[in-house]
């Protein structure tokens, strides 16, 4: 695709830009606990800055630091001692011919660094409660680091409804935090007026029942963010742009803010000398959807319609967001409909995709949507990616200088970890030759594309990016440790894959109960024997999909088996892990009864807290059942028996699917470790960490042979 228009230049004021690609702000966890900008941070900026984007938006900073830090990292303004930091950052960010805004924040009733610390938080009015069920989603471990909302004392947070006084204060920080700013050498300021933060607190029907000059209509609630506006525009450079975050609907919030709400503000914040509107939305952070409707929109493009309204009524460029691709960009900027697109998770995971664009678009690493990213940072951890392990650790792992010994290296297993270490090893300069022992790349991850597609974007991505490569590809073949002795290479990277285990349990032979090898089989078309139990009709469908090839093309498969598969209507899953949730998704929405039994107290353990949200709350409006402490004790032709509650129950199956399981592979390493031969081990056949543990293994060992 051509994408002439995304890539031209823009412009926002006096501001010119090389694209319309926005690195959209994202909290980090990166900057020192003292508010200061370190070279972690410098390097993660200077990384997307390299790959192209035209402005970078900083994460969010606290203008009146360490005052309304929404983390206890949270990059500071309020004093000239963060300007070294700063400058530095903006330094690295122009080295690479990029612009660079940033974005000044006070968290409000969200900041839970003030929480932490015993601080008031500042709100328009008394809060009012929301209610939600992430909570329940969490695991002890995680539910350990929420307890500090308590605050020191335990009691929980204290609010402070803001007088005249404060609303004074917090403009002169906002206006101090900018002036700093541009001394840094910023080329624009955006200021964050949405997310459940101070400002958007005040521009919220739900948050804001104050009855002065600040409260009631569209215009009186803007009142202070207009206010903040105008006073930075008079204290900094004419030709500095300001930019303004804003939230056009507050999703599961009821009398939050509407389209009709955030057409007036963005009207009165233009008035009042912003020069472009860049629309978010936001939500009940407590619902386990709320979250995945906005700010990190899970739906395609999800929240286009409100930058189509607010660019309606602005005369200023208006910024989208919100999980937009480069091929919708394009036709969206092309039609006139927006002028910016900002991306954040598409930058995590590949900081080069706009240059990427212009020369070979297939080659951009796709985002899997699998949210590691923001539940990091809810779990007040620094930021990570599951597919590009370099986010945060560029110094680290960023660095594919060719090596001056390049050695003969067999890779053996050609699912992600595989492909990704005999992708680095090649690019490094290494001679590779990759053996896999079914007809395709992609090992496990194959299968997990049935159920999430995204994943099926990564299997795609790592193919593609092996073929480039002058990698030896050998498919159809198992590779022991006779024909690693026999080959002596100089090193092998094994990427086995985990191991599944049958569980011991009364009935778990029975032609209807599958564990996840048996599964793939039937799924992806693989041996004859896993066919035991499937009717007739069904096989020889199976086995002209063998024929004809669309088992090997995960996408059509995923939309045929909307309409058929070879599995009766009651599927009991046993395990409700990652594996498990996922298949659970999968089979409700083919419409099956599905019943999902976890022997643990916990659901979903492996899944990131937001995406794990987000399953847990969909699987329940299906109609999926879903128990925790439930121990199988065995499994009849008809039935899957189980004692949960101190109570044993039955529940009817047509199929049982076990996934359970899975653990380390070592049986090739234990082999292999009187050879001689230098070896490493990656991927679950190590340690079981899926995706994420797949890719990041595969970056590190790759880079230390």
């Amino acid at each position: 695709m051509n994408y002439k228009h995304l890539l031209s230049s823009g412009r926002i004021s006096n501001l010119n830009l090389r694209n319309r690609i926005i690195l959209s702000a994202m909290g980090s966890n990166y900057c020192n606990a003292d508010g200061s900008c370190n070279a972690r941070m410098q390097d993660y900026y200077a990384t997307r800055a390299a790959g192209g984007a035209g402005l970078l938006i900083l994460e969010t900073g606290a203008a009146d630091w360490p005052n309304g830090a929404t983390t206890p990292n949270t990059i500071g303004f309020s004093e000239d001692r963060f300007l070294p930091g700063l400058q530095e950052v903006v330094t690295r960010v122009h080295e690479h011919g990029a612009a660079i805004a940033a974005q000044l924040n006070h968290g409000g009733k969200v900041a839970q660094d003030d929480v932490a610390n015993g601080r008031e938080l500042w709100v328009p009015s008394s809060p009012k409660k929301l209610r939600g069920k992430l909570m329940s989603a969490l695991t002890a471990n995680e539910r350990s680091v929420f307890v500090k909302a308590a605050g020191p004392d335990g009691k929980g947070p204290r609010y402070r409804i803001m007088k005249q006084e404060d609303i004074t204060a917090l403009t002169a920080a906002f206006v101090s935090a900018a002036v700093r700013a541009q001394v840094a050498g910023f080329d624009a300021i955006e200021i964050h007026a949405g997310h459940g933060y101070v400002l958007s607190s005040f521009l919220s029907p739900f948050a804001n029942d104050r009855h002065d000059q600040y409260g009631g209509n569209a215009e009186n609630r803007s009142r202070l963010l207009c206010e903040i506006i105008t006073a930075m525009r008079n204290a900094v450079d004419a030709n500095l742009p300001i930019l303004v975050r804003l939230d056009a609907h507050e999703f599961r919030i009821e009398d939050g803010i509407r389209i009709t709400d955030a057409q007036q503000h963005a009207r009165y914040a233009v008035e009042a000398g912003a020069d472009a509107i860049d629309v978010s939305a936001y939500g009940n952070g407590l619902s386990g959807m709320a979250f995945t409707e906005a700010p990190l929109v899970h739906e395609p493009g999800g929240l286009l319609e409100f930058a189509h309204a607010i660019k309606q009524v602005v005369p200023v460029p208006v910024i989208a967001v919100g999980r937009i691709s480069p091929e919708l960009a394009e036709r969206e900027i092309a039609g006139g409909r927006i002028d910016f697109v900002a991306m954040g998770r598409k930058l995590l995971a590949d900081p080069g995709l706009p240059f990427k664009l212009s020369r070979d678009a297939q080659s951009v690493r796709p985002c899997i949507y699998c949210y590691v990213c923001v539940s990091k940072i809810f779990l007040n951890a620094p930021m990570s990616c599951a597919v590009n392990p370099g986010v945060g650790r560029e110094a680290e792992l960023e660095n594919l200088a060719p090596t001056d010994h390049p050695k003969q290296v067999i890779v053996v297993g050609g699912g992600p970890a595989g492909m990704e270490a005999a992708r680095i090893l090649a690019l490094r300069g290494h001679h590779v030759s990759l053996y896999e022992q079914a007809g395709q790349l992609g090992g496990t991850a194959r299968i997990a594309a049935l159920p999430y597609q995204p994943n099926g974007d990564l299997v795609q991505w790592l193919d593609y990016s092996v073929r480039q490569l002058p990698i030896e590809v050998t498919l159809n073949t198992t590779v022991d440790a006779h024909f690693l002795q026999r080959e002596r290479p100089d090193h092998i990277v094994l990427a086995v894959g985990a191991s599944r285990q049958a569980i011991a349990i009364e009935g778990s032979g029975l032609p209807h109960v599958f564990d996840g090898d048996r599964l793939r089989d039937v799924l992806l078309g693989g041996s004859k024997a896993a066919l035991t139990g499937i009717s007739w009709p069904s096989r020889l469908l199976i086995a002209a999909g063998r024929i004809s090839g669309v088992i090997n093309d995960i996408g059509l498969l995923r939309r045929l088996s909307q309409w058929w598969l070879p599995f009766g209507k009651r599927i009991v899953l046993v395990g409700g892990g990652l594996v498990g949730l996922e298949l659970a998704e999968f089979f409700a929405e083919r419409r099956r009864q599905v019943t999902v039994l976890e022997p643990s107290a916990f659901l979903g353990a492996e899944l990131s807290v937001v995406r794990r949200a987000r399953v847990l709350h969909l699987l329940r409006n299906s109609g999926v059942q879903l128990f925790t402490g439930a121990c199988l004790t065995s499994i009849t032709g008809s039935s899957v028996l189980y004692r949960c509650a101190n109570e044993d129950r039955s529940v009817a199956a047509d199929q049982v699917i076990i996934s359970l399981g899975a653990t380390n592979n070592t049986q090739l390493e234990q082999q292999l470790a009187s050879s001689g031969i230098a070896f490493s081990a990656i991927g679950d056949g190590h340690e079981v960490g899926f995706i994420e543990g797949a890719m990041l293994s595969a970056r590190q060992v790759a880079l230390n042979i």
